[in-house]
């Protein structure tokens, strides 16, 4: 089985056999392992360094920015690193395009993925999944003067910005509104530079991924989610399926809702957007591991 990287800290051992041969004190003294969290007789931080894969282009979520890695899945996924003993020098932060994740994960690329990376029953036949640590759901970004659209049923006759190769706006007009003119862009970014400049009148995709572009200080303002989802996708943390983290991942990001954290990371990462996400699935309840 591939297990976590978490190693006995052979510092601390020496530093106890010295203290002992010395005659110092009953109680060992406390030595800070590689994870810098600090430890007696126990296993200390993590040795080595930890691969996660995120997105390099979703503001508010997965973003570089040179040397800086930004947004709510880096928030979680370092807080979680931090719970494993891994300190911020020891990730090691590797791109995870959509179509690629899977292969990252059998092939040992990437140790764990947070890439806004729904859980699915097709996905869980090759991969495992820890989580999830946010619940999302295709939602709508409109100007921020536009009370008009308030659902994908209003799009009827409207023009809609499609991502290519991306079915969030061909469902809208299969299933919502027959006659809406999809208009597609190479990203999310020019999808939102269009709505901005009026090209279109809505972008959609999943909400909380809206909301990041919303809060990019460019758009501030000017546009706004809707905030009436019509699809459930549960964010996970993608592993490998002989993985041993996934308990442990588990309770880190259950800790981290309970201390406020996880609230803390969205606020900070996409609260400027005004978005609120939906109150009965978030924060969400970790399923147990398979």
């Amino acid at each position: 089985m591939r297990a976590p990287r978490l190693a006995i800290a052979l510092t601390a051992v020496a530093a106890l056999t010295l203290g002992a041969c010395a005659g110092g004190g009953d109680e060992p003294e406390e030595t800070a392992g590689a994870g810098g969290a600090a430890t007696g007789d126990e296993t200390a931080g993590a040795e080595g360094t930890l691969r996660i894969g995120i997105k390099f282009d979703q503001p508010g979520l997965g973003y570089q920015d040179g040397s800086d890695y930004t947004g709510f899945d880096v928030a979680v996924a370092t807080y979680v690193a931090d719970k494993l003993g891994y300190g911020e020098e020891q990730i090691e932060w590797v791109q995870a395009p959509s179509a690629q994740r899977e292969t990252m994960l059998q092939n040992g690329q990437v140790d764990m993925i947070f890439a806004t990376y729904s859980i699915t029953d097709k996905r869980k036949e090759v991969v495992a999944f820890a989580g999830p640590y946010f619940v999302a759901g295709q939602d709508l970004l409109v100007a921020a003067d536009d009370d008009s659209i308030s659902g994908p049923e209003d799009l009827e006759g409207k023009n809609l910005c499609s991502v290519t190769g991306s079915t969030s706006a061909q469902r809208i007009k299969d299933e919502y509104a027959a006659g809406t003119e999809l208009l597609e862009q190479p990203g999310y970014a020019e999808c939102v530079t269009a709505l901005v400049a009026g090209t279109v009148d809505a972008v959609t995709t999943d909400d909380i991924i809206l909301a990041g572009l919303a809060s990019v200080a460019a758009n501030e303002g000017k546009v706004k989610v809707v905030g009436n989802p019509f699809s459930e996708e549960n964010y996970g943390v993608g592993l490998a399926k002989d993985s041993d983290f996934c308990e442990d991942v588990n309770a880190a990001i259950t800790e981290m809702i309970e201390d406020g954290s996880w609230q803390s990371a969205l606020d900070d990462n996409v609260g400027a957007s005004g978005y609120q996400p939906n109150e009965e699935l978030n924060p969400p309840t970790v399923e147990a591991c398979a």
